[in-house]
Formats: C-alpha cells, structure tokens, sequence
C-alpha cells in the first residue's frame, strides 16, 4: 500500500446499503455513548483489496468486522458511528460510496442523497489487539449462546464487587460449563459430553457482562456453528465468523463456587415451571415492594405461595405436588426466581430441594436426560 493511503490520507470504496447496514448494526453496541475521549464516539473504517474492516472501541472492548466492497482506493478514515449508523439506516437499499476528503471530512452518497461527516484523524484511533494465532479453542456455538443465556442475569450489578461482574467459562477437553453469582444467587450450568478443539486439561475464563451481552447478539445474528476462542495476558478474543469481540480480561479471583453448591437438600418438590411461574408472577404483585420476598411452603402434597404487604394486601396461591416429609416453610427474592424459570423457556418441569428454612434453597430442571446440567442455588430471606 502506498504511503498516503496508509496514513489514511485517501479512501474511496463502493458498497451496498444493506451489506453496511448489517455490520454497523453488529459494531455500533460497542460505540461509548457518554465518553469523554471523543475518537471513541467514531468507527474506524478501513478498506484494502477488496474488504472494508469497521472497528469500534470503548477501550475496555473492541468489535472489528468487515463487509465486501469495491475499493477505488485504500486508505482509512474515521467517521461519527451514532451518526453514520442512523443516517445509513435511513437510506434507501442500493449503492453507497464513502469517499475521504481533506481536513478528515467524509462523504457519503447513495443515490440522489449528498452528505459530508466531520471526522477524526484516523492517527489518533486508539490500537485495537489482534487475534492471536495460536492456542485457539474452538467453542460450540449453540452450547455458547445457551450458557449465556443460562448466566447472565445472575451477574452482580455492584462495580464494587468487580470479580462477579462477570461470568465464569469452564473448559474442560469433554465439557464446557459456565457459572455467575451476585452473591444472593448462584446459577451454574454444564454441558457435558461436547468434545472441545485445541482443549488439553483445563482452562478459566472470568468474562465481563459486557462482552458476554455483545456474544449474545453476535451469536443470535450469526449461523455459525464454532466460536474460536484464544486470550493472552490482558484480552480475551472470540471470532463469530467474520466478526471478532475483544475484551479485556477482569482481574481477580471468582470465588469457590463448588462450595456454594448444596450437598444435602433432601426435601424436595417438582412442579412445572409455567405453573410456578405464574403463580409467582401473581403472588409477587402483593409483595413487599423493595425486598420481592415471597414465602413458599411445602406440606401435605402442596407447595403454597404467598406474599403479604401492609401496603398492597395479601396473596396465596397452592400447587400440588407429591410431596410427605416434614413441613418447610422458606422466603425467596420472586425476582430471583422468576429470572431462572424464565432462562428455561419456562418450559418443562423444575425440582426445588431445600435442606431447612434457613439454608441456601436449589433449583434444577427436572429431566434426567437433559443436553445441559443447570443448577441455581438461592440464598433464603427473612419474612
């Protein structure tokens, strides 16, 4: 490549509407919103041969992907993504080409449409870390995205409590498992029997929310059937595709959680999880409004629902269940609940096991033969 275009001093490429659309749809999530350094507001466009390559950074992760396009001339320029994103998305279908003129301005035309952007000198956009290429797991996507799914709204809120703002990938030659606590909850989940590339012994992961809720979207607007995965010292990188999410690594320790998960809840209950479901959604109308504390009550073949506040009244709803051993009775967070069946699909039926009223209360879907092995443990309230 000559030495204008590399310093970004020339650009000028073809592409269609809909084929940009789609990858700026796929990066912009990553754009900061409030940032106070402003070349991070932008998206870095770069074309050569015949490839356009769109990266987006909030330092903290990065997206890159790319889009097949006719390059008149290679070069880099740095443009305005909120802006470039809505004004693309409001353009008919057809041709759009992108062309960079002087002082970092860039115009944009798509049939009788004319607009020039104010942007950034492609010099101060901040270095986005390559894939590494080697020691590269490749990863099912599905079981991924399931994972995800299953773990992500168990992840603490609490910046202070930086180590579980993150969920815990476990990776193991014949098995991949993921868990995330808030210190309330725990939710775990495995699957195992998958046969895993490039796996020898075992490998930790702590991965941000961030990056796991952007892999959420990579995978549900991807058909791809692996995610490679490779990290080094600070990133972790995972390819969808044509697509690659970087993120940095968090530090510090996720706690024990084998320890956390109950060894002896012997009394137990299964009921379906849609009738659990609503009975809560019901119940937890009249809890209080700050705690959502709900109280369940096992005896005599019924588990009993209810919830009482001065404020709103007083709810019970019953579902039988077979269920002989003595009378428990134990306070959960209805949230809490609700977020597991609700990662279920709401589907099937769910076996609820408590040891006594004061110990930490599990729940696992009921089907012995199930893909996915998922446990959640529920620290008990006071009611």
């Amino acid at each position: 490549m000559e030495q204008t275009a590399a310093q970004g001093a020339t650009m000028e490429i073809t592409v269609s509407r809909q084929e940009l659309l789609k990858e700026l749809t796929a990066t912009q999530s990553v754009v900061e919103r409030k940032t106070t350094i402003p070349i991070l507001s932008n998206f870095l466009i770069e074309a050569e041969g015949d490839k356009l390559t769109i990266t987006a950074t909030d330092l903290d992760q990065a997206m890159r992907t790319s889009a097949n396009v006719k390059v008149k001339k290679a070069g880099s320029c740095t443009i305005p993504a909120r802006k470039l994103y809505d004004y693309v998305k409001l353009l008919p279908d057809g041709e759009v080409s992108i062309k960079l003129l002087e002082n970092h301005w860039v115009q944009i035309r798509s049939g009788r449409s004319n607009t020039k952007m104010v942007g950034m000198a492609r010099a101060n956009y901040p270095q986005v870390p390559e894939f590494p290429s080697e020691s590269v797991t490749s990863i099912p996507a599905l079981a991924f995205k399931t994972l995800i799914a299953h773990t992500i709204f168990a992840i603490s809120n609490e910046e202070s409590r930086y180590t579980l703002n993150g969920a815990l990938l476990v990776l193991k030659p014949e098995s991949l498992a993921m868990v995330a606590t808030d210190g309330h909850r725990l939710s775990f989940v495995e699957k195992p029997g998958e046969t895993l590339e490039g796996m020898s012994g075992e490998k930790r992961v702590l991965i941000p929310r961030k990056a796991l809720s952007e892999l959420a979207s990579l995978l549900g607007s991807s058909d791809v059937e692996k995610v490679e995965f490779a990290d080094d010292d600070h990133t972790l990188f995972f390819r969808v595709g044509h697509r690659t999410l970087s993120s940095r690594k968090l530090t510090g320790q996720f706690p024990n959680y084998e320890a956390v998960l109950p060894r002896d809840n012997t009394k137990f209950a299964v009921v379906r999880s849609a009738e659990l479901s609503q009975a809560i959604q019901r119940v937890a109308q009249f809890a209080d409004e700050r705690s959502g504390a709900i109280r369940l009550r096992l005896e005599g073949n019924e588990l009993k629902i209810s919830a009482a506040s001065t404020e709103a009244g007083e709810s019970e709803d019953t579902i039988d269940t077979p269920y002989s051993s003595d009378p428990i009775v134990v306070g959960f967070n209805s949230g809490y609940i609700l977020d597991f069946l609700k990662a279920l699909g709401n589907e099937g039926e769910v076996r609820l096991e408590f040891k006594d009223s004061q110990s930490a209360g599990q729940m696992r879907p009921e089907s012995p033969d199930a893909e996915y092995k998922s446990r959640y443990v529920l620290m008990p309230m006071r009611i």
